[in-house]
């Protein structure tokens, strides 16, 4: 499928578009619209199954890839590389203005899912359902510094290593293997093979990505600064906002990364319709291992 491009803010994105079945061949066109968005260290691959599900059933489906990711790049050599929650969203309701979709189901996870929950949260009336994996995933940075218990707490061995420039020197060194061994960990009953994952893998060889990671997981533990642009965003997020749109939260039964109850308890965060659903033994790329159930839950918010 061709790559298309669209200035969206900060961004030149660069997506995939599934037309519906009975649709023109390039959009764009009538019909539900779903946004789906990948998360780390992933990419739009993780929705090669789930998206031709969707569009047979009508939808227009959009897939971008993130900043720092694949072809998509920054319009401005000044523009801050930071991969902060707030200017995930703000790249998603950007995207949506430049496209003119002025509703859309969105499907995300990690990364992804956290973008889909800020839009939700922030600009309801631009969502007509939400599915998220892991639940509600926007982060609480005030409380970051609180310690996890200890099974948790080597999980995100990752998230520590990023905040030393040993770190950072790491995976710009070993983005490859790095993120093939972070594919195997959060997936372990995952037996994926390498033309898959290097399917995903040219992605991170995005000139920002390490920078854009890099941020990312220093922001979330309020060790640097983030992007002026988007600071009245972050604010609106350290309120914890809750979510009312209409809302499915799907857990890996199998996910290595996430603790072993999922987002059992998230219903708090949700005013909306809201169910959750748990796949047995898929991981933290649920998408791609589990494509039937995650369009399925898509489609049952159209």
């Amino acid at each position: 499928m061709d790559i298309k491009t669209i200035d969206a803010g900060a961004l030149h994105v660069a997506y995939e578009e599934h037309a519906p079945k009975d649709g023109p061949a390039d959009g764009p066109a009538d019909g539900p619209v779903v946004i789906l968005l990948h998360g780390f260290p992933y990419d739009i691959r993780a929705y090669d199954e789930v998206a031709p599900r969707l569009a047979a059933a009508g939808c227009r489906v959009i897939v971008p890839y993130l900043r720092g990711y694949g072809p998509t790049r920054f319009r401005s050599a000044d523009t801050p590389r930071s991969g902060q929650q707030a200017v995930l969203g703000n790249d998603l309701r950007a995207l949506m203005d430049a496209l003119a979709i002025r509703s859309a189901v969105l499907g995300g996870y990690d990364w992804g899912g956290r973008a889909a929950c800020i839009v939700a949260a922030l600009w309801p009336e631009r969502v007509a359902g939400l599915v998220s994996c892991n639940g509600y995933n926007i982060q609480n940075i005030a409380s970051s510094g609180r310690p996890a218990p200890p099974d948790m707490e080597h999980k995100f061995w990752y998230q520590y290593y990023f905040h030393s420039e040993r770190g950072r020197a790491g995976l710009e060194a070993n983005r490859h293997p790095y993120c093939k061994l972070l594919w195997r960990l959060w997936s372990p009953n995952w037996q994926f093979d390498d033309a898959t994952y290097d399917r995903s893998a040219v992605s991170f060889e995005n000139p920002d990505f390490v920078e854009v990671v890099i941020h990312s997981y220093r922001h979330r533990y309020a060790l640097v600064p983030g992007d002026e642009a988007v600071e009245e965003i972050e604010a609106r997020l350290a309120e914890r906002p809750l979510i009312s749109v209409p809302t499915v939260a799907m857990d890996g039964g199998g996910d290595g990364v996430i603790s072993p109850n999922g987002c059992a308890g998230h219903e708090r965060f949700f005013t909306g319709p809201y169910r959750r659903e748990v796949v047995p033994s898929v991981g933290h790329n649920l998408p791609q291992e589990a494509p039937e159930e995650f369009a399925q839950a898509i489609l049952s918010l159209i």
